[in-house]
């Protein structure tokens, strides 16, 4: 019989059972947790595993120009989160170079498109690997629609095929400025921007206190775009069959844009659809076996003999905005600690005869830059140093290059840049306008509350200020004269915080010679005294469990808006949303940026963004 009247529950209990119920539900969710990593961690596996394949006999490669080519390859925690395997440009190369002279392989198909991303930088270096490919071996192309740098990578082809409603993007070079001063001045914020007096050039403060582009910044980006599109257009004329005046004129009236005009003016060769391009490779070229170049890559590797006996020459990769500190997950970035261990392990190893250091930066903080700069040249004193420049290695990337016994760029990366600047916000008048909170001061000194956000420099601190920049400038212009065996003056007149072209860099004396990351390392094994080696990655790249582990960390990131743009793009990537990827990366790559100046900034006058 039940009981009609049970005891009320006890406040023990209560507790009791409360606290059995919470340990309950943490033993389940660790559980769930452990299953979660265990299942990610075999899809982690086998995904590396997936990568290799056997080569056929009638293989032809592809190269799927939609899928993004990074400057090093993704580990298998990245491809997995980006839910498509991405490629790594030296490992693009390698596969070229190898399948040149593999009998097995045919040919090599591109598949153009508008989502690789590629900067000019890695579009020549890709070129170039493929032109020697062509020499060789038959390439050919096709899409539905072609970026200029993709067409560019094409040009070096055999034969360039489009879709008859395809699209040709043909239109030359254009530099576009966004400028925030007229919505600090509605939000009543004042931007104070500090350079040196001599530092025209050195831009990217302007953004905040300008609303169009001064007479220096605009002569800069004429120069450089001139110089980029000059070079490219010339070496697509050449493999065209054209004049460069004829591909301007195409580009002046888009007279190449639509399939029949790119048709008519001989940018492409065939207009046709998709499923004729795979009977044409079967019939022509007898390539029944289609194979994509990143699993020719991963096979390659595979195959790879023993490696007693050879000596190694190591590659440190300084990709992206120069920032203090360690990476702790998997953030694009040039931390200074990262790569000042890079070099100084790189330098210790017995084995490693010479150090490639392969720099993609835009520039950044200071202090890490500074960091950097001195590692080279320690490094220095243990084996030779050359630097390869890629897409861009300007202002902090051009600091942390100069001291290198050799310097290395594509004709169209992006270079020099060398000058300082740094900006502080005055936000007083927005929190007493917009939201009514006002500030008021104590202090032991006159100056203790100088540099506060809430109010304009004062005088004295603006004049410390304008002097630091005024000194690293000089510092700046010296380590470059030093390294290069130029004089200061000389460095000081191409200074002032201008950006150069690698072909303009070169006439300059800021690089010794053009190429790519394999003209580097060649460079660096001659250095180096060996002809027998391997070539080896730095830093170090963190296992997968590691960078998973770290993505649950707590990490200042982790409480400011980036953590939610980092979630949005993780989420719209595992719902299909893949449209909205490339936006919110951008908004997360300008965040990063802006949060990352703290102190003096040597670094690009602007981001460069190819859609």
């Amino acid at each position: 019989m039940a009981n009609k009247n049970p005891k009320p529950m006890t406040f023990g209990r209560v507790m009791l059972a409360s606290a059995l119920g919470v340990l309950i539900v943490s033993v389940v969710g660790c559980i769930v947790m452990f299953l979660c990593t265990v299942v990610l961690m075999a899809a982690l596996s086998n995904l590396s595993k997936s990568d290799t394949a056997s080569v056929r006999s009638d293989t032809f490669l592809t190269l799927d120009m939609n899928r993004p080519i990074y400057e090093r390859a993704p580990g298998p925690l990245q491809n997995f989160l980006g839910q498509e395997q991405s490629l790594g440009l030296a490992d693009v190369i390698a596969a070229l170079k190898s399948a040149a002279d593999d009998d097995r392989v045919r040919g090599l198909y591109i598949k153009a498109g508008m989502g690789s991303g590629l900067s000019w930088g890695s579009a020549e270096e890709l070129r170039r690997a493929v032109a020697a490919f062509a020499e060789k071996k038959c390439v050919l192309t096709y899409g539905e629609s072609f970026t200029q740098q993709v067409y560019y990578i094409a040009t070096a082809g055999d034969r360039v095929c489009m879709h008859p409603s395809g699209m040709l993007d043909f239109r030359g070079l254009g530099g576009e400025v966004m400028f925030y001063k007229e919505l600090l001045d509605k939000l009543d914020v004042d931007m104070q921007l500090i350079r040196p007096k001599s530092c025209s050039y050195k831009s990217a403060g302007e953004v905040y206190t300008m609303n169009h582009m001064s007479d220096a910044n605009r002569q800069q980006i004429r120069t450089y775009i001139h110089s980029i599109w000059n070079y490219v257009a010339d070496q697509m004329a050449t493999s065209r069959g054209l004049t460069t005046q004829e591909l301007n004129r195409v580009a002046d009236n888009l007279e190449g844009c639509l399939a029949n005009d790119a048709l008519q003016a001989g940018l492409v060769d065939t207009l046709c659809f998709r499923a004729d391009m795979r009977g044409l490779i079967k019939d022509e070229y007898d390539g029944d076996n289609l194979l994509s170049i990143g699993k020719y890559a991963s096979y390659i590797k595979s195959q790879r003999g023993s490696t007693a006996g050879k000596d190694r020459i190591a590659v440190i990769y300084a990709q992206g905005d120069v920032v203090d500190g360690t990476s702790s997950g998997l953030q694009t970035a040039v931390y200074g600690n990262d790569i000042v261990k890079a070099l100084a392990d790189a330098a210790s190893d017995k084995k490693v005869k010479a150090i490639v250091l392969r720099v993609n930066s835009p520039g950044g903080v200071v202090t890490a830059s500074e960091a950097m700069t001195h590692a080279v040249e320690q490094a220095r004193k243990e084996k030779p140093v050359v630097v390869s420049m890629s897409d861009v290695a300007a202002s902090a990337g051009y600091e942390m290059s100069c001291k290198a016994n050799v310097i290395v760029a594509q004709p169209t990366t992006i270079t020099g840049s060398i000058g300082v600047f740094a900006t502080l916000p005055n936000v007083g008048r927005m929190l007493k306008n917009k939201v009514g909170i006002t500030t008021d001061t104590v202090m032991t000194n006159r100056n203790a509350t100088g540099l506060s956000l809430m109010r304009p420099l004062s005088p004295t601190a603006m004049a410390m200020m304008e002097r630091n920049v005024e000194e690293f400038y000089l510092t700046f212009v010296d380590r470059v004269a030093t390294g290069r065996n130029l004089r200061n003056s000389y460095v000081d007149s191409i200074a002032r915080g201008r950006v150069w072209t690698g072909i303009d860099a070169l006439r300059l004396g800021l690089v010794d010679t053009l190429g790519g990351l394999q003209t580097a390392i060649e460079i660096a094994a001659s250095l180096g005294e060996t002809d027998n080696y391997i070539t080896v990655d730095f830093p170090k790249e963190k296992d997968a469990f590691t960078q998973l582990i770290a993505l649950t960390g707590e990490t200042d990131e982790d409480e400011n808006t980036l953590s939610l743009l980092q979630k949005a793009r993780l989420a719209w990537v595992a719902r299909g949303l893949k449209g909205s990827v490339p936006f919110v990366s951008r908004m997360e790559q300008q965040l990063r940026s802006v949060q990352s100046m703290q102190g003096l900034q040597a670094r690009m006058p602007f981001i460069l963004i190819d859609e």
